[in-house]
């Protein structure tokens, strides 16, 4: 039984994240979380595979990650998805600091954008 925690847990194959996908946006950014998932929106339009696609891409770049280790193992056709980071040699924490710190540099861009 993998060990829980809010969006993010380990298994024995790796690491699934629960993310809930706003496809049509403007940029690409992660915006915020729950205890069920993390909120990403996608520039892409959720036709033809497209907005799964970007997401992908975005998820490795961000969390660098080859391409080839992350996949959609829930939701391939809904807005919630669990997508699945094959590597064994990941840590969740790891993830989770990348994620909190893509969270806190947005919330730095906003706050500058007021003052």
């Amino acid at each position: 039984m993998p060990e829980k925690s809010n969006y993010i847990y380990q298994t024995q194959t790796g690491i699934v994240i629960s993310i809930k996908l706003i496809p049509n946006s403007s940029y690409n950014k992660i915006i915020d979380y729950t205890d069920e998932y993390i909120r990403i929106k996608i520039s892409s339009p959720p036709v033809e595979n497209k907005a799964n696609n970007e997401l992908i891409s975005f998820l490795s770049n961000n969390l660098s990650v080859n391409k080839s280790k992350i996949k959609i193992i829930n939701g391939e056709k809904s807005k919630l998805k669990k997508v699945l980071i094959e590597d064994k040699n990941i840590q969740k924490e790891d993830i989770m600091k990348k994620i909190m710190f893509m969270l806190d540099s947005e919330y730095k861009k906003k706050k500058d954008k007021k003052c």
